[in-house]
C-alpha cells in the first residue's frame, strides 16, 4: 500500500511523443474501418439493428412535440378529452419505442458475440501459424492477454459504441433541425457552444487513448507474471518465494492501478466539464426563451418543446465525449492485436511446396551453420549423415549446440546457411506439414495438455481407434499403471501439465503418444535423465521399442545410451569435432569423445564427477 500511495504522489509527465500518437489519424480510422470488417458477415442482422434504431430515435423525437400540445391544451384550452386521447397516445409510442429498442440490442447483440468470437478464433490461429523466433521474443502472458484483454475491449467499440454513435448522431441531427423549426435564435445560442465543447473533448480524449494503452501493457505484464507463477509453482514453493512472487505481482498490478487511475481521472473530468458546457448552455437559452415568452414570440408549450429538445441536443453531446475516449481506448487495443495479426511467421512453406512422401529417414546436415541473433553462432558448418534406422547420440558438453541442432530438423529453426536433407530432399523446399507429420519428438520436460490419458494419447493421432490407444499405451509401459493406479483409467484427468501424475507415468504417456503417431524420424531429448531407476527401466524399455525401425537423435546424458547408439556425434562450441561408433572414438585416447565417456564412467561408478552433457541444455 505504501508503495501504491508513493507512485500515487509521483507527478504526471507528458511525453511530446506519445501526445503526438494519441491523436486521431487518418491511420486510426483506416485501423477502425478494418476492425469493422469483422461485422461484414453479419450485416443482415446489423441492418436489423439499425432500422430498429431509426424507428426508436424517430419515435423519441415525437415526444417534445406532444409535450408542447399537452402544455398548451392545458394552459390555454384546458380540452380534457383531446388531452386523454394525446396521453393514450404517448403510451403507445412508449410501447412501440420499447420493442423497437428490444431489436435493436438483441440483433446488436448477436452480431457484436458473433464478431468477437470470430477475431479471438483468427488471433488464436494465427498465434498457432507464429515460429518459435516469435515465442521466445514474446512472453506467454503477453500473448494471452492480447486474446482476452484486447480483443474484450473490442467488442463494445465494434457494435455497442458504433450504434449508440448512430443513435446519439441521429438524435443530435434530428434534434437541431427540429430546434431550427421551432426557434433559429435559440439554436444559434446553443451551436455556439459547441466548438468550444469539441475541442475539449478532443484533448482530452488524446490523453485518455494514450493512457488505455498503458493499461494494456501493464495487465499483459502482470498475466505474464501469473503464467509464470503457475507454471513454475514448484520452484516458487521449492524457494519459499511466495512472498516476493507476491511482491512482483503486486508491483504489476500499482503498475495497472496507476494507469487505470490516470485513466479514470481523465474520463471523469470529460463528463462533467462537456456536461457543464453543455447545460450552460441550456441555461442561457432558458433564459432567452422564457424572455420570449413574455414578448409573445413563443409560447409555453414551445417553449416546454424546446428545451427537451435541447435537452436532446445536450445528451448525444455530453454521451458523444465518453463514446470518443471509449473509441479512443478501443483503437489502442486494436493497434496491438492488429500487430499480431500481421506478425508474418519466419518459418512457412513455399508456395507449391512439394508434399514430402513417406520417407525411410535419412537424414543428411551439408555445412549447416545457425545463429539465433548475428552476434553469436551456434553451430558452424556442421556435417554429417543419419542412415535409415539409426539411432544416432548426441553428446557434447553444456552450449555445444545439440539441441539446436535437432530443433532444425522439424523446421522449427532454419539453418542460416547449408542444407537439411531428409531423403534428399531440402526441407525448406517440401511442405511444412508433410515434413513434421513423419518426426516425433519426445522432451525431456514432458508435457501433458490439462484433459484425460486417453486424450492426451491420442493427441499423437487423432483418428486412432481406442484399441490403437491402449496398444500404443502397451507398448509404452503405460498400460498397467494406467488401469491399477489411475481412479478412472483411461479417463482420469491428468491436470495442468500433468501435474498429478508422476515423472515416469508422464514419460511413458509422451512416449505412448510418439508411439501412436508413428514417426519415421524420431528425437529424444533423454527422456530418463530425471528419472528414479525403477521408472528409467520402464521407460527406457519403451523407448527400445519407439525406435526400432526408427531414425532416432537422442541427446544423450546416460552411458547406455551412447554406448548402444549406432553412430555418434561429438559437438563442442558448435562444431561437429568427432563422429563415429562408440567403440571407434575410444580409439582416440586424447579426443573429447574419450575424456567425457571417462567421466561419465567414473560417475556411474560412484564418483562425483559431472555428467556427461547439462540436462538444462
Amino acid at each position: 500500500m505504501a508503495l501504491r500511495m508513493r507512485r500515487m504522489g509521483r507527478e504526471y509527465e507528458t511525453n511530446p511523443e506519445k501526445e503526438q500518437e494519441a491523436r486521431l489519424t487518418r491511420k486510426d480510422m483506416s485501423t477502425y474501418g478494418r476492425l469493422l470488417q469483422y461485422v461484414r458477415p453479419y450485416w443482415p442482422w446489423m441492418v436489423v439493428s439499425i432500422i430498429a434504431l431509426l424507428f426508436s430515435v424517430g419515435l423519441g423525437l415525437i415526444l417534445p412535440l406532444v409535450i408542447r400540445n399537452l402544455v398548451d391544451l392545458i394552459v390555454v384550452e384546458s380540452d380534457v378529452p383531446q388531452l386523454n386521447m394525446l396521453a393514450a397516445g404517448l403510451f403507445i409510442v412508449f410501447i412501440l419505442q420499447a420493442i423497437f429498442s428490444f431489436v435493436n440490442q438483441i440483433s446488436l447483440a448477436y452480431v457484436g458475440e458473433n464478431a468477437v468470437a470470430d477475431i479471438r478464433v483468427q488471433v488464436y490461429s494465427h498465434i498457432q501459424t507464429l515460429s518459435l523466433r516469435y515465442f521466445t521474443d514474446h512472453r506467454t502472458g503477453e500473448v494471452v492477454s492480447r486474446i482476452t484483454n484486447d480483443v474484450q475491449q473490442l467488442q463494445s467499440a465494434i457494435t455497442d459504441d458504433l450504434v449508440a454513435l448512430l443513435r446519439q448522431g441521429l438524435t443530435l441531427i434530428g434534434a437541431a433541425i427540429l430546434l431550427f423549426w421551432l426557434d433559429w435564435r435559440l439554436t444559434v445560442i446553443i451551436l455556439l457552444g459547441i466548438p468550444f465543447i469539441t475541442l475539449t473533448m478532443v484533448w482530452l480524449g488524446r490523453k485518455i487513448r494514450r493512457e488505455s494503452k498503458a493499461v494494456q501493457d501493464a495487465l499483459a505484464q502482470a498475466a505474464n507474471v501469473v503464467e509464470e507463477t503457475v507454471s513454475g509453482v514448484r520452484i516458487v514453493k521449492s524457494f519459499t518465494r511466495e512472498a516476493y512472487e507476491i511482491g512482483r505481482f503486486s508491483a504489476k498490478v500499482d503498475e495497472t492501478y496507476e494507469a487505470a487511475m490516470r485513466r479514470a481521472k481523465i474520463g471523469a473530468t470529460l463528463g462533467p466539464i462537456i456536461g457543464f458546457m453543455a447545460f450552460a448552455s441550456i441555461t442561457i437559452t432558458l433564459w432567452f426563451g422564457a424572455y420570449e415568452v413574455m414578448q409573445g414570440q413563443l409560447t409555453a408549450g414551445d417553449l416546454v418543446a424546446y428545451l427537451v429538445y435541447t435537452m436532446m441536443v445536450a445528451a448525444p453531446i455530453a454521451s458523444l465525449a465518453g463514446l470518443y475516449a471509449r473509441f479512443q481506448s478501443a483503437i489502442g487495443a486494436t493497434e496491438r492485436l492488429f500487430d499480431l495479426l500481421d506478425t508474418e511467421p519466419d518459418i512457412v512453406s513455399k508456395p507449391n511446396a512439394l508434399q514430402l512422401p513417406a520417407v525411410t529417414g535419412e537424414v543428411v546436415f551439408e555445412d549447416v551453420s545457425f545463429a539465433y541473433t548475428t552476434a553469436v553462432s551456434i553451430l558452424k558448418n556442421v556435417s554429417f549423415t543419419a542412415k535409415p534406422g539409426q539411432v544416432v547420440a548426441l553428446v557434447g558438453p553444456s552450449g555445444a549446440g545439440k539441441s539446436t541442432l535437432i530443433s532444425l530438423i522439424p523446421r522449427f529453426w532454419d539453418a542460416d546457411a547449408g542444407k537439411v536433407l531428409v531423403d534428399g530432399y531440402d526441407i525448406r523446399e517440401v511442405d511444412l506439414h508433410s515434413l513434421r507429420v513423419q518426426i516425433g519428438i519426445v522432451p525431456q520436460e514432458t508435457l501433458l495438455f490439462s484433459d484425460t490419458v486417453y486424450a492426451n494419447i491420442l493427441y499423437g493421432r487423432l483418428d486412432a481407434s481406442r484399441e490403437e490407444v491402449e496398444a500404443a499405451a502397451q507398448a509404452a509401459n503405460a498400460h498397467d499403471f494406467i488401469l491399477n493406479d489411475l481412479p478412472e483409467g483411461y479417463d482420469t484427468f491428468v491436470g495442468e501439465r500433468g501435474v498429478k501424475l508422476s515423472g515416469g507415468q508422464r514419460q511413458r504417456i509422451a512416449i505412448a503418444r510418439a508411439i501412436l503417431k508413428d514417426p519415421r524420424i524420431l528425437i529424444l531429448d533423454e527422456a530418463t535423465s530425471s528419472l528414479d531407476s525403477e521408472s528409467e527401466s520402464l521407460v527406457q524399455e519403451a523407448l527400445d521399442r519407439l525406435m526400432q525401425a526408427r531414425t532416432s537423435f537422442v541427446i544423450a546424458h546416460r552411458l547406455s545410451t551412447i554406448v548402444n547408439a549406432d553412430w555418434v556425434l561429438v559437438l563442442n562450441d558448435g562444431k561437429v569435432v568427432e563422429q563415429g561408433t562408440h567403440a571407434s572414438l575410444l580409439e582416440d585416447a586424447a579426443g573429447l569423445y574419450t575424456r567425457l565417456y571417462q567421466m561419465q564412467f567414473k560417475a556411474a561408478a560412484g564418483e562425483e564427477i559431472p555428467m556427461l552433457a547439462d540436462e538444462g541444455e
